[in-house]
């Protein structure tokens, strides 16, 4: 009886073990894997963003959650690196809105893109927010 039983199960556990050899990974589960998005939360204040800089890698598909802290700001980026020509291909590729993105008083705002090119990308306020509105900036470094 115990012989038997030993049989069974190990007959059992070849089966299991040479069925999950042969199971394949369907196709689609590489490409959700690559359409993850990095979330960096990024808070507005007067006349800072922080973190800054940010970094993030070649390739990757980033959302920026902008929150302003203490009344409303302003977020635009360019999507090419600081210093090159802006006729050729973008380094940024966005999937939102590019423009100046508003974000009122306590409120958070989103700003999607694939990041393509390595570089730095200077980020700005685009809303007026007192006396030392444009030294409000930060940067945004792609890696390789």
């Amino acid at each position: 009886m115990k012989l038997r039983i030993l049989l069974v199960m190990a007959l059992l556990i070849a089966t299991l073990v040479l069925s999950g050899s042969t199971v394949t990974t369907p196709s689609n589960v590489a490409a959700s894997a690559a359409d993850e998005v990095q979330v960096i939360n990024v808070t507005a204040k007067k006349y800072e963003f922080d973190p800054s800089p940010i970094r993030v890698k070649q390739g990757a598909k980033v959302q920026l959650k902008i929150t302003a802290k203490d009344h409303a700001h302003g977020f635009k980026i360019s999507e090419f690196p600081d210093g090159a020509p802006s006729g050729g291909k973008p380094g940024l590729v966005f999937t939102s809105g590019r423009d100046c993105t508003k974000i009122e008083e306590g409120k958070t705002e989103g700003v999607e893109f694939m990041a393509q090119t390595p570089g730095t990308y200077t980020f700005r306020c685009c809303v007026h927010c007192g006396w030392h509105h444009r030294s409000m900036k930060g940067q945004l470094i792609v890696e390789p």
